[in-house]
């Protein structure tokens, strides 16, 4: 498949599509470094990876659902277990980080838009091998250093949910270019 059928095929997988088939762990080597492959300004590379299986995936999942329930003021049952069966149904789930440039020699913005570059490489390159995967950012990200030790000046930008999956995908059909674009020739 060529890059362009790579980019027009992907897709948001949710958890509840993912089959029971675990991400092999070089496999899974291979989908984060295409992630290190992403620019970035001043070689700040400012991505970091928090990757979750098995029992600290399912752990992760509780801690989060634990502190919606503490922290929110209409709590719903329903939403509770939405949130540990993303985390059960997914075969492996990634924090995405970043890490502020400590001298911030560049805006912050860019070091958000180098993350989310490293993690759209996270994404054709899982596209194209046949896993899907789904970008949720909760409010609950900023409990994340509650859970796990975060570096200063680093901080949560959301999960990146990811399994196998089996059925179709849904066709998408962007707008089209020429009612986004403005030319100066």
């Amino acid at each position: 498949m060529d890059i362009l059928q790579i980019i027009k095929n992907r897709r948001s997988i949710m958890p509840h599509q993912f089959i029971e088939k675990e991400i092999e762990e070089k496999q899974l080597e291979k989908i984060l470094d295409a992630a290190n492959w992403a620019p970035t300004h001043k070689k700040t590379e400012p991505w970091r990876f928090k990757v979750f299986k098995n029992e600290p995936k399912e752990n992760l999942g509780l801690f989060l659902a634990n502190k919606y329930k503490q922290t929110s003021k209409n709590f719903s049952n329903f939403r509770y277990n939405k949130i540990v069966s993303k985390f059960s149904q997914s075969s492996v789930v990634i924090a995405i980080c970043m890490q502020r440039d400590i001298n911030e020699s560049i805006p912050e913005w860019e070091e958000i838009a180098s993350v989310s570059m490293a993690v759209q490489n996270i994404w054709l390159y899982s596209s194209s091998v046949g896993i899907g995967g789904y970008w949720s950012s909760p409010k609950l990200i900023n409990f994340l250093s509650d859970h796990i030790k975060l570096e200063e000046g680093e901080k949560c930008l959301g999960f990146f949910h990811m399994g196998y999956y089996s059925g179709k995908i849904v066709e998408k059909v962007p707008g089209k270019i020429k009612d986004k674009i403005t030319q100066f020739k």
